[in-house]
């Protein structure tokens, strides 16, 4: 039998095999439009997961034996309980003969992870004749519409527990390694171990995630300022912003203009080449961050360089980094985080030869046992990729798996480049760490607020290191809508949902806790990831994708457990086309979302802008981001300038410049109907310009946004955004300085000088006060009359 055509629907059997992966037959672009998926699409997706339904036979065959396993096993690889809900709260939860008990604290996450080895595919005893390669995740509890049940229902554990046959025993090994025969009503978070032995001598195995029903709500009102640390260069930095900027900035912030959080771009680590990616959303490591952001004057032993050579070394490297600045500040030179890494690993080879002294070598020393494998395997890299390249693929065979005896020698080998490289991670940590400290000291009660990129570099560090839980084969897009008919692949390997469940969430758990260690806020790119990703198949168009489930209540869990462990506050970027259910999910777990103004309109209802008091309040409100036209550029037009001068417009110019004007006209009457938009002389001066961008904030502070998110570059008027999405050489994209309406760069200094930033962060920290017209409390009922009024709801 041949493979079914691309452009045939999926059958019946192919049908509900994908539904039991968890993989969409079909998807939905806009209300009341169903798209199905192609069979091409579904099979290839199946594969990925190491499902062979490539004939008729092969579906039919992988279906029984998917069937047969999951009516045989006991439990899934992963349970969760949420606090709020656990076994013993509901006697129903619990059928005859069970126990329920106590699951121990969390201990550490190493001690999480030796538990989880001794089971790692979660497989049941007793289940071995379910058929050789059959991944062991549930997925069919992702298989469902958020907006059809609970995510992840199956997974939770009275649903898992009712369903056990009665009599069953169940065990639960702690993280601290106790044993115990009962299940509590006092569930203590963290990650367990649960065995559940049917009387027929059936035994199954799960992780067992203990979270809190929700993250705290942040306490009262706060705005803070969102940048791309890259464009924020001052005196001191090496041609690009850097945390010693950024630890300046905080302290500037939080103590003269009372702002409570600085956010950021994607730290990560870099894909090295020449020229590397400037992109920060596809990096080498989400784990860990890139040191092309060190402050290297700010290393304790850059002052015990004592070598005569090495000192004069420095001195020429600190040279050239002057002019690096220069050319960018003053010449009209584009940011090359190339030049600047270049400098900086020149120069942090003779800094990292001076030696440690104890107290440093032992906090070195914890930093190592802290990271683990996960930072032998990520220095690892970065030392074969100075050797063989930064694409593992193509590098030799037997370095292409991290395990392997010759990459073992390899990395003997290469013992002082993997120390070099382990070093650099551990000065970034420790001032990304510094940095935050800062902010909070400056009295910010939220402070960094980071950036966590939806995936990696197939050829970076992550995908060669945990190879295991990527999808070989696929990349994470968008479907076609009705902004890109065409649809969008990111080129970014997708985790594998069923190998997540397996492991019971590790990768995602050690991702988040390296990343809390120094985030006062975690922003998440495309939340919706958590629920489902587009898959693309290798070499296919975006067009001949599908859907594929993630196990959302697990993933929100692990997210939960381990922001509430560290006491941040998680933000989600659910901007765009969202399935129903999916903010509801966030909402109830306590995620923030983010909310940018010229996207919130009646949607529903007349098309016009949202009343302030209409808005949600747990989200970030800002009023761009760095995919979207700065402020000043929206409120002029020139948005629509720069894309018919790079040719991007699809429609006739002047039409695009009708819709634009027509767009800001609406929201410029509402803000003047609010008495928020004051002394504009109705045309187009520096003032009423200045005018208008206080008004846009005076409206944010209208609405019960717990956070108010400031564009650095709209505080000085610039035009350019920071990256035109639909371009790649035809637009600097991730290159360009901070700058004022003329172009000009601003450094640091600079910005803490301007007037214009003043004037519209004093509105900002007045409003934040309750000290502006309208409070903290959103609009009142003049507000509501003069805007139109309407029942409250959330944002679109």
């Amino acid at each position: 039998m041949t493979a079914p055509r691309s452009a045939e629907p999926p059958d019946d059997e192919l049908t509900r095999l994908a539904v039991l992966h968890g993989v969409a037959t079909s998807y939905s672009p806009s209300p009341g439009r169903t798209v199905a998926a192609s069979a091409a699409a579904v099979v290839a997706a199946l594969a990925a997961l190491d499902v062979d339904a490539s004939t008729p036979e092969a579906t039919r065959a992988a279906l029984t034996a998917r069937e047969g396993h999951l009516a045989q096993r006991l439990l899934p690889p992963t349970v969760v309980c949420w606090n709020d809900d656990g076994p013993g709260s509901r006697d129903t939860d619990v059928p005859g003969g069970h126990d329920t008990g106590d699951i121990g604290d969390t201990g550490d996450l190493d001690r999480e992870a030796g538990v989880r080895d001794r089971g790692t595919q979660g497989r049941d005893a007793g289940a071995s004749d379910r058929g050789a390669g059959v991944p062991e995740a549930d997925v069919s509890s992702t298989a469902r519409r958020p907006d059809k049940g609970s995510p992840g229902r199956e997974t939770s554990l009275a649903a898992v527990l009712s369903g056990l046959p009665p009599g069953t025993r169940l065990r639960v090994e702690t993280a601290q390694g106790e044993t115990r025969s009962t299940v509590d009503r006092d569930l203590p978070p963290g990650v367990h171990r649960l065995t559940a032995t049917a009387p027929d001598g059936r035994t199954g195995e799960a992780h067992l995630i203990v979270a809190p029903p929700r993250l705290p709500t942040p306490s009262g009102r706060t705005y803070g300022l969102l940048v791309q640390l890259y464009s924020l260069l001052s005196h001191r930095s090496w041609g690009m912003g850097d945390l010693g900027d950024l630890a300046e900035l905080s302290a500037w912030a939080g103590r003269s203009l009372g702002a409570g959080f600085v956010q950021v771009n994607p730290l990560h680590a870099g894909v090295p080449g020449a020229p590397t990616d400037p992109s920060p959303y596809r990096p080498s490591s989400r784990r860990f961050p890139d040191p092309v952001h060190l402050r290297v004057e700010d290393v304790p032993e850059f002052a015990y360089v004592t070598d005569d050579a090495d000192r004069e070394r420095l001195r020429a490297l600190l040279d050239r980094a002057e002019r690096l600045r220069a050319a960018v500040l003053d010449k009209g030179a584009l940011i090359d985080r190339d030049a600047v890494w270049e400098l900086k690993r020149e120069a942090l080879e003779p800094v990292l030869r001076v030696p440690l002294g104890p107290g440093r070598r032992a906090a070195y020393a914890d930093f190592l046992a802290r990271e683990g494998q996960a930072l032998e395997d990520h220095a690892t890299w970065c030392a074969l990729a100075e050797v063989h390249g930064s694409d593992w693929s193509r590098w030799p065979e037997g370095l292409r798996d991290p395990r392997s005896a010759e990459t073992a020698r390899a990395r003997a080998a290469l013992m002082d480049r993997v120390d070099f490289h382990s070093r650099l991670a551990w000065l970034t940590d420790a001032q990304l760490a510094a940095a935050q400290r800062t902010a909070r000291e400056a009295g910010m009660p939220i402070g960094i607020v980071h950036d966590l990129a939806v995936g990696v570099h197939p050829g970076g560090a992550d995908a060669w290191a945990q190879q295991d839980h990527f999808a070989a084969g696929m990349s994470v897009g968008a479907p076609p809508d009705a902004f890109n008919a065409r649809g969008q692949d990111w080129g970014l390997p997708p985790w594998r949902p069923d190998r997540l469940a397996g492991s019971g969430y590790a990768p995602f758990r050690r991702l988040l806790r390296a990343l809390f260690h120094y985030a006062g806020a975690l922003r998440i790119d495309h939340v919706m990831g958590l629920f489902r990703l587009w898959w693309v198949p290798q070499g296919r168009p975006p067009t001949e994708g599908t859907y594929v489930r993630y196990d959302a209540e697990a993933m929100l869990a692990i997210l939960v457990l381990e922001a509430a462990r560290a006491g941040s506050v998680v933000i989600g970027e659910d901007l765009g086309t969202v399935e129903p259910g999916v903010r509801e999910a966030l909402d109830r777990r306590g995620v923030l979302g983010t909310s940018v103004l010229w996207f919130e309109r009646d949607w529903e209802g007349d098309g016009r802008p949202l009343p302030p008091d209409r808005w949600r309040a747990d989200c970030l409100a800002t009023a761009t981001t760095h995919d979207l036209p700065s402020t000043a550029a929206r409120l002029t037009g020139e948005h629509v300038e720069l894309r018919h001068r790079l040719g991007l417009l699809t429609r006739p110019l002047e039409q695009e410049r009708a819709e634009a004007a027509a767009d800001t006209g609406e929201w410029l009457a509402l803000l003047t109907a609010l008495g928020l938009l004051r002394g504009t002389g109705g045309g187009h001066c520096a003032a009423d310009e200045e005018a208008e961008i206080q008004a846009v904030h005076r409206f944010l502070l209208r609405t019960p946004a717990r956070m108010i998110g400031l564009w650095l570059p709209d505080t000085v008027g610039d035009r350019r955004p920071q990256n035109l999405p639909g371009t790649w050489d035809q637009y600097p994209n991730w290159r360009l300085p901070v700058a004022d309406a003329e172009g000009r760069p601003l450094t640091l200094e600079d910005l803490a000088a301007s007037p214009r930033l003043h004037a519209l962060t004093d509105v900002l920290r007045a409003g934040v006060r309750g000290e502006e017209t309208g409070g903290a409390g959103g609009a009142g009922e003049e507000d509501r009359a003069r805007a139109g009024g309407g029942d409250s709801r959330s944002g679109a």
